[in-house]
């Protein structure tokens, strides 16, 4: 194996080659977890009229009087006529204020026989929400790259857009090495394990925003790892394959690849779990190879599969990443950083703490993680209460 590179040097040559794809329109419905691909503006304002803020009436602002009612505002249906002093129109939330008013009286603070209201008196301006308050027109609300959450197609459907142009979906590849390998339903053979590689990473897949285009296993031999990668490769702008990229008689994944005319960028991090994770190319197509036991799997493509996709879109390929106090010693790696995973808690300051068993072949060590603490290489431990950095997942 190569010599080991560093986390952040390994992102770093993973972005290098990163060529951002095209967009597409895609109607607002189906935006939920895409990439924005376009600058978004109000073309007016919103709200775009003076509306009331409470259930009342609407009035010009003096002393505390009885009014005459002479109409009614309700949502979706404003009152026509200029409001003159000395009268009152009824008025419901979110109604368009009628001109010439000022002030709206909430009902409670009125005595009202249906067709008088007693009003006290007010200040101009009191429970009115202006027209502009939310966005202005012209105002810049929403920038490329922005990942698309319920919050952002609200505040689309606000200005008008029943469409938005997107950045197309990468289209990923899986394959999952390994002859142990058995399907979920399947009975076990001695010597032989579930296949949980394929679902998990399938999982970040769409978590990421990107499409899993095919899901395939591929057998412990040179023939049959090339077939599988040599149809991945095909038709796909990632591939992600778990498993035999490491230095046994039986990894057949990097010698594949090289006969397959993907150019090798890094083969070997200097990370705990995850160390023969393999990335090269082919064209613009990104190939990972990622270790097979399961934690290895997840956490490198948390690492460096993940960054990739996002780039891809168009949105930040930076990991949100916070400082956090270690609740319990952790151990340190004498040549590589750990990457722990960590249960977060704590109001002020946060703390840390690793979920449990923080072997690569230990599933269930990322149930309920927040997030991967990332150790640096040393001697000794990490004692309880060392400040840390924590990435998100």
């Amino acid at each position: 194996m190569s010599s080991l590179i560093a986390i952040d040097e390994a992102r770093r040559r993973v972005l290098a080659e990163v060529r951002p794809l095209g967009a597409e329109a895609v109607d607002l419905e189906r935006a939920l977890g895409r990439v924005l691909a376009e600058e978004l503006s109000a073309p007016g304002h919103v709200p775009p009229f003076d509306s009331s803020a409470m259930d009342g009436f609407a009035l010009v602002a003096g002393p505390a009087a009885e009014l005459p009612v002479v109409g009614e505002s309700r949502a979706g249906h404003p009152y026509s006529e200029v409001l003159e002093k000395g009268v009152a129109v009824r008025i419901s939330t979110g109604a368009v204020v009628p001109e010439g008013a000022d002030v709206v009286v909430p009902v409670e603070r009125t005595e009202d026989d249906g067709e008088r209201v007693r009003v006290p008196g007010l200040e101009p301006g009191q429970n009115i929400r202006r027209a502009g308050e939310d966005l202005l027109a012209g105002e810049v609300v929403l920038r490329a790259g922005t990942p698309l959450g319920p919050a952002e197609l609200g505040v689309a459907a606000s200005i008008g857009r029943a469409q938005l142009s997107c950045a197309a979906r990468p289209r990923v590849a899986l394959v999952v090495t390994g002859d142990e390998l058995v399907p979920p339903g399947e009975p076990l053979a001695p010597g032989r394990i579930y296949s949980s590689n394929g679902f998990a990473l399938a999982g970040q897949v769409e978590r990421a925003g990107a499409e899993l285009v095919s899901r395939a296993s591929a057998p412990d031999t040179a023939e049959g790892t090339r077939q599988a990668l040599d149809a991945a490769l095909a038709g796909a702008d990632v591939v992600c394959v778990s498993g035999g990229v490491s230095v046994g008689q039986h990894d057949h994944v990097r010698g594949a690849m090289g006969e397959l005319g993907v150019e090798e960028r890094f083969w070997g991090v200097s990370l705990r779990p995850g160390k023969p994770t393999w990335f090269g190319v082919r064209d613009e197509v990104l190939a990972f190879g990622l270790p097979g036991n399961p934690v290895s799997a997840m956490v490198t493509f948390q690492l460096f599969v993940r960054p990739a996709l996002a780039a891809l879109q168009g949105a930040d390929p930076a990991a949100r990443r916070i400082t956090a106090q270690l609740d319990e010693a952790v151990p340190r790696n004498p040549r590589r950083e750990e990457a722990v995973r960590v249960r977060l808690s704590g109001d002020g300051a946060l703390r840390a703490t690793p979920t449990g068993p923080q072997g690569s072949h230990q599933l269930t060590s990322m149930l309920g993680a927040d997030g991967l603490a990332l150790i640096p290489a040393g001697d000794g431990e990490l004692a309880a209460g060392e400040s840390v950095a924590v990435e998100l997942l």
